[in-house]
């Protein structure tokens, strides 16, 4: 990950759980939606005001459905917010996202353990 990246999104957005070093993840899915964001915004997707306002509006709207705020939801309104502004800025529809997804998480479904996880055209089924 782009530590000067990670540096100014941490500055950007507020609520970013972090310690001195940068960023902290507690799963590396987290991570991984994080890097997405990153290099989205690196290459000119969003800006990081529009990115905060986004975030802080599908958090308040998760809240207000009583989501609790105990920051353990924190990275899945990341991600939600990163599959929404991909969607709206055309790069991918929300089908095609939710297509990948499904894909991806039947291709999980079969693999063992510890071993990588490979999408199949099968998956798309």
């Amino acid at each position: 990950m782009d530590t000067a990246a990670a540096a100014r999104a941490t500055a950007a957005v507020p609520g970013i759980p972090r310690d001195d070093s940068g960023p902290v993840f507690r799963e590396p899915w987290e991570a991984q939606a994080f890097a997405m964001a990153l290099a989205l915004h690196e290459r000119g997707l969003f800006s990081w005001t529009e990115w905060a306002a986004a975030l802080a509006d599908h958090i308040k709207r998760a809240q207000a459905a009583g989501d609790p705020d105990t920051g353990e939801t924190y990275y899945r309104h990341w991600l939600a917010t990163l599959e929404h502004l991909v969607a709206t800025k055309g790069v991918a529809s929300i089908e095609t996202l939710h297509r990948y997804r499904d894909a991806w998480d039947h291709a999980a479904d079969r693999t063992p353990h510890g071993m990588p996880i490979e999408l199949r055209p099968a998956d798309f089924r």
